[in-house]
């Protein structure tokens, strides 16, 4: 890390980062030589096979955003074969705010979150990041215990029909609110703002509405299943274009729904982590079952 700091510069501290799934985060606090201090992130993955992969495209996704209205991290350093480091990482710089995933101030939340990615999905990059991919099959579905049997069987069918035609766009893939920053002030003044996007590392090109999809089923499953069913249109409120066909919307939302089925535990364990103690995988899994459910009962 001393490489890539300024001369005289030194770390004085580091801190473990917690909420992350696939990557060990690190705050390191930089001694200046006027005396000051500044923060970098140290963003590591340990296990994952695909890191390589992963930090280029992270790093090539901080790359472009430094000219954009969006507020991410700015790329320091990136060792993606781990030449330098013990493993595989990227070195950014730090942003204010914290992640919020309380259920109070959700109202105020719901609309930032939309228009937020109404921006990414305005983007044009030069050159398109790779193609979107999905990790879940109509074979691969775990049906939760205890669930509606013949919602999650429709489900099913609707995701073994080929991949609608969609209009590509930009995007963060993996957005939620996990991965969003927000200067929360007190009640007295200006209401939350986002401070924030974090963790490109699926950035791709594919269709909005499973960006929507995505970030729909992690409010489902954080606050209930209403508020997944309530996304796509505070979207749609934002200026954002999702597709024309309720079948071919319902068909997005549905996969992505699905794939959470086979990460249940995974998913819920920084929740947890974060204080949503509640959480259990139990309890995720009825949110999930709930959601499916609503999906296949939404008339089009």
């Amino acid at each position: 890390m001393r490489r890539h700091l300024e001369v005289g510069e030194r770390i004085v501290r580091t801190e473990a980062l917690h909420g992350g799934i696939t990557a060990e985060m690190r705050r390191l606090t930089i001694g200046t030589r006027d005396g000051g201090t500044r923060d970098l992130v140290l963003r590591t993955f340990v296990n994952l096979r695909h890191a390589e992969d992963s930090l280029n495209r992270e790093a090539d996704a901080l790359t472009l955003l430094t000219a954009t209205g969006v507020p991410a991290p700015e790329l320091v350093a990136v060792d993606p074969t781990a030449a330098h480091c013990e493993y595989p990482s990227l070195l950014m710089t730090h942003l204010a705010g914290r992640t919020v995933l309380d259920d109070e101030g959700l109202e105020t939340r719901v609309p930032l979150l939309a228009r937020q990615l109404v921006a990414i999905h305005a983007l044009r990059p030069a050159e398109r990041p790779r193609k979107y991919v999905t990790l879940t099959t109509a074979d691969t579905v775990v049906t939760p215990e205890g669930a509606d049997a013949v919602a999650w069987a429709a489900a099913i069918e609707v995701i073994r029909e080929p991949a609608p035609p969609y209009e590509g766009r930009f995007l963060h893939r993996d957005f939620h609110p996990g991965n969003v920053l927000f200067d929360v002030r007190p009640p007295s003044q200006a209401g939350p703002r986002i401070t924030g996007i974090v963790d490109w590392a699926a950035t791709s090109w594919g269709p909005a509405d499973l960006d929507v999809a995505h970030c729909s089923t992690n409010l489902a499953l954080l606050h209930g299943p209403a508020w997944g069913l309530r996304f796509a249109e505070a979207y749609e409120q934002a200026g954002g274009v999702l597709a024309a066909a309720a079948s071919e919307r319902l068909y997005w939302r549905v996969r992505d729904g699905l794939a959470f089925s086979e990460e249940v535990r995974v998913v819920s364990r920084p929740w947890r982590e974060a204080g949503r103690t509640e959480l259990t995988t139990r309890a995720v899994e009825e949110r999930l079952d709930a959601y499916v459910t609503a999906l296949m009962d939404t008339p089009g």
